[in-house]
């Protein structure tokens, strides 16, 4: 391997910051750049490429034709080089030509190069270029080499921003300036519903790196020191001073903040990053980067999400060791406020006056982010995904925020103002109609009883379950406080977190499922994991990796076992795909539990076993597995992207394939009546649950129980409680029957019809 250690890549940086202080031309700098990491690499190509009027250009190679340098030009999107550079993700092939995005260019003579990697160059978080290097020997770079590429793309970035060779930013908060002052809706996804009036503020401008390669290691490792013991300062106090009116469920959310901020496998790769010869604000950018690169692989939504904490602190570590803590918060509200912010981290959220703070829009966020369940115990309505938001709005900006409409209405005219507040009235009296549905029971008009619970994955999640009156935790996703650990968590640990959320729980039914990890949700300390599976969702995890990396499972399965001492325990195994991978799974708990036994340990009175079906193939074996489980899930987020052939990651095709659709009902109706004949209980877990006309769907087909997110329990109750279960069921044979082309549309005539409430 050329590169073996953090010593090579600082005498890159050694080198790298000699030419950084040369008096030589950017362009002279570039090309030395280019031979240094090709030597280092020992790659018989490096290129680099820059971001100019809206496309890349070539600007410098070691290897390549040098007539092509400011020739060759590639569109974002085009070719390998566009590709980096418009997902602002790594590429690493060891046979560039089968990648199909690969685009020849013949003037750069590069046919005979078969390996490729090529790293973004980033700044203020977009792509201005890319870094490349080729070899004619077919083989994958090592992940010491690609660490040593992003590294040096962090000091290229400071290099030709500089130099001023790459396309710039301006405006405010880093964005373009509005290019209208017209009125403008602008939709987002449902986060905290609620309506909001107020003026638009940013939460901070992006904090840019100046200098990347530190003259002195240990005078900058002593700058992270004392940055991260004034940022522990901060948010002690700041948890310490919390207040809220509402419940609970905030207090875990910050006690799991606390526990990424006092991780010592995050301080040690900053320390890392600084023995490759970064400066302090370099090595946060750089931790931060890789951390970024993996939420956007991490396929559970839950699981990415709680990854944000990661950044939040990550932004807070830079401010303090930069010295730039000048944030809206800190800076007051002046008026009532709509907050606008790429993401934000809880602590973060909780500086800002809720006097004035009225709304926040967010560019990511989702459900499942710490963030957004501390805006809802604040009882602040919260906007998620809302693209182009810097383009579109200005500091300033009137902005009327309506999360139930998916959407905010920026520089309103009067009229607007007056029908905005005229629909503020009419929605509170909705949210007060299922605020009393707490304690009402699902049941349909003609007295059907539906068992309506909630999907969890940590302590804090189920104080939903007294917030919304639901049934019980359908779906515990234990995977999590492996992911967020930095090493493998202890029994006593895990059995101590299992042991929690049944006493919070009390005597409402909580289904733990065994770790999903692996594949996209790889764990660093987990050694042997399988790297760039080119389909990860459907590669080495679940219950795969848990049937061969037995001793994880054993774990788990003891610390479960004990947990729910003199309770009764439902476990269910993910992802089984036949009905043997169950057999092997349960006879697993079943052993742990005869161990434990012989030691004289407590017990569980019960234990009920249950399955994912999510894998299609499953569904041909039901006939050997249902007499073996007690329970079936059905999990419809995995279950699509499997029946489609579609990842639902990729945003080209998230909104592709619709839930009500003859493909996917069929499949579940013909789940209903085997599982119902063999006394197996049947529950759908997912988003396709939570969605009223959705539900209403699956009720028709018989489904009898759903679990869903907390926010959508009370509009499921009052979906429930306004239809009549004989009718629907059918009309969804009809349905299915005919087979419509617009299944959506015929629903929704039919719901209308029958007067059922979907919200």
């Amino acid at each position: 391997m050329p590169l073996s250690a953090a010593a090579s890549a600082r005498e890159i940086l050694v080198r790298l910051h000699d030419v950084m202080a040369a008096r030589s031309n950017a362009q002279a700098k570039l090309n030395q750049v280019a031979e240094i990491i090709g030597e280092a690499l020992e790659s018989e190509v490096c290129s680099i490429y820059l971001l100019r009027e809206g496309v890349l250009e070539l600007f410098a190679t070691r290897g390549l034709d040098p007539s092509a340098v400011h020739v060759t030009k590639l569109a974002l999107g085009e070719g390998l080089v566009g590709t980096i550079a418009e997902d602002v993700e790594v590429l690493n092939l060891d046979e560039a030509a089968s990648h199909p995005h690969f685009a020849y260019r013949p003037e750069t003579g590069e046919d005979r190069f078969h390996s490729f990697a090529g790293v973004p160059i980033i700044r203020r978080e977009r792509a201005v270029g890319v870094l490349a290097v080729q070899h004619s020997e077919a083989r994958k770079y090592a992940d010491v080499e690609i660490e040593a590429l992003q590294t040096v793309a962090m000091v290229l970035s400071e290099l030709i921003a500089n130099a001023g060779l790459i396309d710039g930013d301006g405006g405010p908060a880093g964005g373009a300036s509005p290019q209208s002052t017209a009125s403008v809706r602008i939709a987002g996804q449902k986060l905290v519903d609620g309506m909001a009036a107020g003026y638009a503020v940013f939460h901070q401008p992006r904090i840019t790196i100046e200098h990347t390669v530190a003259e002195d290691i240990e005078a900058e490792r002593h700058r992270v020191y004392a940055a991260f013991d004034k940022m522990r300062e901060q948010i002690d106090r700041m948890t310490r001073e919390a207040e809220f009116g509402t419940g609970g469920e905030h207090e875990e959310v910050l006690a799991t903040y606390k526990m990424f901020a006092y991780d010592e496998g995050w301080g040690r790769r900053i320390n890392e990053a600084i023995d490759s010869g970064l400066t302090a604000e370099a090595a946060i950018e750089r931790v931060q980067q890789r951390t970024r690169q993996r939420m956007r692989q991490i396929d559970d939504p839950l699981l990415a999400d709680r990854m944000h904490d990661l950044e939040d602190l990550s932004n807070r570590l830079l401010r303090i060791v930069s010295g730039q803590m000048g944030t809206a918060a800190q800076m007051g509200l002046r008026t009532d406020t709509i907050l606008i912010a790429r993401n934000l981290g809880p602590a973060e959220l909780l500086e800002y006056d809720r006097r004035r703070l009225k709304g926040v829009i967010l560019e990511e966020g989702s459900l499942t982010a710490h963030v957004t369940i501390v805006a809802r115990a604040m009882g602040v309505p919260v906007l998620g995904r809302v693209r182009d938001v810097r383009r579109l709005i200005a500091d300033g900006d009137l902005l009327l925020l309506d999360v139930g409409e998916g959407s905010v209405l920026v520089r309103p005219s009067s009229a607007m103002e007056e029908a905005f507040e005229a629909k503020l009235a009419l929605r509170q009296k909705r949210r007060a109609a299922y605020a009393a549905l707490r304690e009402v029971a699902p049941e349909t008009r003609d007295g059907k009883r539906i068992t309506v619970m909630v999907n969890a994955g940590l302590r804090d999640d189920v104080a939903s379950l007294d917030l919304t009156g639901a049934d019980g935790i359908g779906l515990f996703r234990t995977e999590f406080q492996f992911l967020v650990s930095a090493t493998l968590p202890a029994r006593e640990r895990q059995q101590r977190l299992y042991r929690e959320v049944l006493d919070a729980a009390g005597d409402r039914p909580v289904v733990f499922r065994t770790i999903d990890i692996g594949g996209d949700k790889a764990l660093p300390y987990l050694k042997d994991n399988p790297a760039d599976e080119e389909n990860p969702a459907m590669g080495w995890r679940a219950l795969r990796l848990g049937l061969e990396r037995d001793g994880l499972m054993k774990v788990q399965a003891r610390a479960l076992l004990e947990a729910a001492a003199g309770r009764t325990l439902n476990v269910m195994f993910p992802m089984v795909s036949e009905a043997w991978e169950f057999d092997e799974a349960r006879d697993l708990f079943e052993a742990q539990r005869d161990w434990l036994t012989r030691r004289g340990r407590r017990l569980p009175n019960e234990i009920r076993y249950g399955a994912m079906l999510e894998v299609p193939s499953l569904a041909y074996q039901l006939d050997l597995l249902l007499p073996k489980l007690q329970f079936l899930s059905v999990g419809t987020n995995d279950l699509t992207q499997f029946l489609f052939a579609a990842d639902r990651a990729n945003p080209k095709l998230a909104e592709r394939y619709d839930w009500l659709s003859t493909s996917i009902l069929r499949f579940v109706a013909s789940v209903v009546a085997p599982a119902r004949a063999a006394g197996v209980t049947l529950t759908v877990c997912g988003e396709m649950g939570g969605r009223p006309l959705e539900a209403m769907a699956l009720i028709g087909l018989g489904i009898e129980r759903l679990s869903i997110t907390p926010a959508a329990v009370g509009p499921i109750k009052a979906m429930v409680r306004s239809l009549d279960h004989a009718a629907v069921v059918a009309e969804m044979q009809r349905l299915l029957a005919s087979g419509p082309r617009d299944f959506r549309g015929a629903l929704s005539e039919f719901a209308a019809a029958q007067r059922i409430e979907l919200g």
